[in-house]
């Protein structure tokens, strides 16, 4: 395999043979810092965050669709919320809300960095929206697991018939800066399989062996910006023949902009629009995932008013 120049912010797809057991290594840099520190997250926040746009990204990476994938937690617990999306051309946007005195609670109790501790009861949710014209397509089972991996693998062994292996990490490098990574590896259905020469025991066997040999890797390995993801991989999976695919570029970009804020205005009742005003008559309206400010003075809510 010949090293890619892009080792940040792209979907790594690659095969495992003879079992063609397919596979996404995600590295996450720039972009999940970027994405991280658009708010002032706590550090445990932050972490979480990271780990829903990790997850985001291999499982919409692993889909056909045109439009937006989101992977959304609600939980009663400190993090009442996470939100991740990732559309189809590669934009990655997330935000996280939580409460700050249950978090401080939380943090200061045993088993304080797992998902029970800091999420609570609650769900996790996939969607895909594809368009007006279309049916969106989701996906909803409870939060259970110690991990938001461990809440994946939940919901594939509810709602899936495709068996999969998911790895995730991430870390807050000595320069403040956060990265992440994922690993994850699925089976093919039964009705995917045509070309494979192998029996049901080899099959699994071999999605078995996936499995153990990525659990090998460390959470150092998959957020290591000097470690290319061709050489990770080889290094977990050659004994078994491993293929790499054309790789995907990530980028954060938030889909919100002036002209969909007063689109939101203008749909709003008047009564609406009027609470959300400041005393000069004056809007405004902040994003809750990138943190953009849009103002609109006064005499431009009348106008949207108006019609």
């Amino acid at each position: 395999m010949t090293p890619t120049a892009i080792a940040d912010d792209i979907v790594q797809p690659f095969e495992l043979q003879p079992f063609r057991l397919r596979g996404r290594l995600v590295r996450l840099g720039p972009m999940l810092d970027t994405i991280v520190k658009r708010h002032d997250y706590p550090a445990p926040v932050a972490a979480l965050l990271g780990e829903a746009i990790a997850l985001a990204v291999a499982l919409a990476s692993a889909l056909k669709y045109d439009g937006v994938f989101t992977l959304q937690t609600k939980g009663n617990g400190a993090i009442r919320l996470l939100v991740a999306d990732v559309t189809s051309a590669g934009a990655v946007r997330g935000y996280a809300q939580y409460d700050a005195g249950k978090l401080a609670e939380a943090m200061a109790l045993p088993g304080q960095g797992s998902v029970p501790r800091l999420m609570g009861a609650g769900y996790l949710a996939f969607t895909v929206d594809q368009g007006e014209d279309t049916e969106r397509y989701q996906g909803i089972v409870a939060l259970e697991g110690a991990t938001l991996a461990d809440c994946v693998h939940h919901y594939f062994r509810q709602s899936e018939q495709i068996m999969t292996g998911i790895k995730v990490a991430v870390a807050q490098g000595e320069d403040g800066a956060w990265r992440g990574g994922c690993l994850m590896v699925q089976r093919l259905p039964a009705d995917e399989r045509s070309e494979i020469v192998a029996t049901r025991d080899e099959i699994e066997d071999g999605f078995r062996r996936a499995i153990i040999l990525m659990g090998s890797s460390t959470s150092a390995e998959l957020t290591d910006a000097a470690l290319a993801p061709e050489s990770l991989l080889y290094r977990l999976f050659h004994e078994d023949g491993v293929r790499v695919f054309r790789v995907h570029g990530m980028r954060a970009e938030c889909r919100c902009s002036r002209e969909r804020i007063e689109r939101v205005l203008r749909s709003l009742p008047s009564a609406e629009r009027q609470d959300l005003g400041e005393a000069d008559g004056s809007v405004t309206v902040t994003c809750q995932f990138c943190n953009e400010a849009y103002r609109f003075e006064a005499d431009a809510v009348s106008a949207i008013a108006a019609g």
